[in-house]
């Protein structure tokens, strides 16, 4: 394996991160003709996002355009959540997730109640989530929520009539993750958004974690599952004997795509184009670090032109070797959050017309 520095990036007119691989949103354009999906981007008016499942893989693709669309280009201009006011309400710590969504209305000229914390809340009082949603309503236009309770969805959405955006809620899901992880990928590879996609350029993609208690991997496996013809093979790379859990059995039944379950990563990861990785479950009632057991670093034996991700923060199980390689997708796949926030927010909010050149 090489392990090249990555050369100093000129000035882009897009958001690129410092180091590691650099993606294009213009590769992905050009391979779709400039063309976007406003079809499938204008079905999402008004809907809640809650799980991966309501997404297909049209959706998917159709977000990703957008997405690079609103990386290329100074849409501030157009303002389109002008008028808009989001509601982040984070129970549950945060960095990334937060602050890109919050970064991603204020870019597009909407205004964003915060709660960063939710013991300055009424929670701390006992209030209940439901009560919380009642609130909520006269509040903003959209609700963006993490929470470690799996079940606070169902919850706040008893009496919540805006729109509602799953932040990750406990060991559920994380849709908006799953997004930012496709979008990378097809970016990094646009022959990928083609459900003929040549053999060629079909990707082995390795997952190291564990998706029922990891909802960030559980997300991106499902969403993975939906990209046959572009996925050649999934390998399932984990300490458990039955990593899946119920959220995905059906899916892994449905998909064509072939899925094997291994626990040796030194074994499998030679023959992988993609490897993502993470390392916090959510076991019983809190978030724990599975270890460094499946560490990938600048001795690990991948692929010249293989890519690494991870949906970050992480730990040992990733190491700072490999940020100054091209093996660092992970960086560029935390870059483009803002822009799929953008996109999805856009779509959610029906203001796709307010974006001009699409």
């Amino acid at each position: 394996m090489t392990a090249a520095s990555h050369p100093e990036k000129p000035l882009t007119n897009y958001a690129t991160n410092s180091k590691g691989l650099s993606v294009k949103p213009s590769d992905l354009l050009d391979f779709c003709n400039h063309q976007i999906d406003r079809e499938a981007l204008a079905a999402l008016a008004g809907q809640s996002i809650l799980n991966p499942r309501q997404f297909d893989r049209r959706t998917v693709v159709a977000l990703s355009q957008l997405a690079a669309l609103l990386e290329l280009r100074n849409v501030e201009i157009d303002k389109p959540l002008d008028g808009k006011i989001a509601i982040t309400a984070f129970f549950e710590a945060s960095t990334r997730t937060r602050l890109s969504f919050e970064s991603a209305v204020l870019r597009l000229d909407g205004k964003v109640l915060s709660v960063p914390d939710g013991q300055v809340t009424g929670i701390a009082k006992g209030e209940s989530l439901a009560d919380i949603g009642e609130m909520f309503n006269t509040y903003g236009d959209v609700v963006i929520m993490r929470h470690p309770d799996t079940n606070s969805i169902d919850e706040i959405r008893k009496n919540l009539q805006r729109p509602l955006i799953n932040a990750g809620n406990g060991s559920g899901h994380h849709p908006t993750q799953a997004l930012i992880d496709w979008y990378a990928l097809l970016k990094w590879r646009p022959e990928l958004v083609s459900p003929d996609c040549p053999e060629d350029r079909r990707i082995h993609l390795g997952i190291i974690g564990t998706p029922g208690s990891m909802r960030a991997v559980k997300s991106f496996l499902r969403i993975s599952l939906m990209f046959a013809g572009a996925v050649r093979k999934i390998t399932l790379i984990s300490e458990m004997a039955d990593p899946v859990g119920l959220d995905l059995t059906e899916p892994i039944e449905q998909s064509p795509i072939e899925l094997e379950i291994t626990n040796d990563v030194q074994e499998v990861i030679p023959e992988l184009d993609v490897a993502y990785v993470n390392s916090i479950a959510f076991l019983g009632d809190s978030y724990r670090n599975l270890g460094s057991r499946y560490k990938i670093d600048c001795n690990s034996r991948l692929k010249p032109h293989a890519v690494v991700m991870h949906p970050l923060a992480r730990n040992k199980e990733l190491s700072t070797d490999l940020d100054d390689t091209i093996h660092n997708l992970y960086f560029a796949q935390a870059a483009g959050a803002v822009f799929v926030r953008q996109a999805l927010l856009t779509a959610v909010l029906d203001r796709l017309d307010r974006v001009s050149g699409i």
